[in-house]
């Protein structure tokens, strides 16, 4: 993985690249293109509309940025198994929900978790940024979190509740989280550049967005604006894949789901968003209220993991079994 920390050898890289020179290399700079993987994963018309050079130059460096970072090639089995002995796990403070998700929230994936208003989306989101800070022996991850609130979600009150839960200093927990509240789809979106500037200066292993569509869906409203809404998704989504691939991050987003069944929502508890959300997440899990404050959570999807339900109780001190 790039060492995004060390912006000298960043700047030689990127003069490195065919077509990039001083005054290219600051227009990415001030763009936020700040790592070669970053630039070698763009596509060739937004790097063009950041940074204000041509198409046919946005190309080039692209595909100059991808030789040194050698994306694109192909890999034996034995390689990405390798690769895989970097993924981390973050607890969620729930040993079976742990087991659900194969050891905990993972690092270089998108978790998704959706269901109703009340369902337990956000105190998860809460919950993993608290416990990613612990040391790897307790479950941890010894990072920082960064939380873009859509809702207006975010409690101080309750890190420091769910701190004390896990023996943790609540003001050093406090310390650790970085929120930033999102007003719009728009502004949503740019601050996932705002995020990748965070994990330069601080060990960034979680990224939550709570919630993932809430301001697409009441910015996009009508079946005439679904193509535009689903469009901006797909690259949020992407961007969000690629923030967790660059950083070795966890990336936790909450989903809702649709209100009523119709004709092209169908099922009353499917999560919005569509196939787009579907097919970037890597893990899925539906979370239902059950009886005695107890919520129900099922996989619906993952890579590698079994169909499988976990049940978790919400308290003060936060999640556990």
């Amino acid at each position: 993985m790039t060492d995004t920390n060390d912006e000298e050898s960043f700047e030689q890289n990127v003069e490195d690249i065919p077509g990039v020179g001083p005054a290219i290399a600051d227009k990415l700079m001030d763009a936020g293109y700040t790592e070669i993987m970053a630039i070698a994963t763009e596509s060739p018309t937004t790097l063009a509309e950041m940074t204000g050079i041509g198409d046919s130059q946005a190309k080039k460096i692209i595909a100059g940025a991808k030789k040194m970072a050698n994306v694109g090639q192909f890999l034996t089995g034995t390689e990405l198994a390798e690769r895989r002995t970097s993924v981390g796990k973050i607890t969620t403070g729930s040993e079976s929900l742990n087991e659900l998700l194969g050891g905990g929230v993972e690092t270089q994936a998108i978790t998704e978790f959706y269901g109703e208003f009340g369902s337990g989306k956000t105190q998860l989101g809460l919950q993993v940024a608290v416990t990613v800070q612990l040391p790897e022996d307790k479950g941890g991850l010894k990072g920082h979190a960064i939380i873009i609130d859509t809702e207006n979600t975010f409690r101080p009150e309750r890190i420091v509740q769910i701190a004390e839960g896990v023996d943790m200093d609540p003001q050093e927990a406090l310390s650790r989280i970085h929120v930033g509240r999102a007003y719009n789809s728009h502004q949503q979106t740019l601050m996932v550049d705002k995020a990748r500037e965070l994990a330069k200066q601080f060990p960034v292993r979680l990224l939550v967005v709570d919630s993932l569509t809430a301001a697409f869906r009441a910015e996009y409203v009508g079946r005439g604006t679904l193509a535009d809404r689903q469009q901006k998704l797909n690259k949020h989504m992407h961007d969000l894949s690629r923030f967790g691939d660059l950083y070795n991050s966890a990336v936790l987003v909450t989903n809702q789901v649709s209100a009523k069944p119709d004709a092209f929502f169908g099922d009353p508890t499917r999560p919005i968003g569509g196939h787009i959300v579907g097919h970037t997440s890597t893990f899925r899990i539906y979370l239902r209220k059950s009886k005695a404050g107890k919520r129900v959570c099922r996989l619906v999807d993952s890579p590698n993991l079994p169909e499988n339900e976990a049940i978790i109780t919400i308290s003060e001190k936060g999640i556990h079994d």
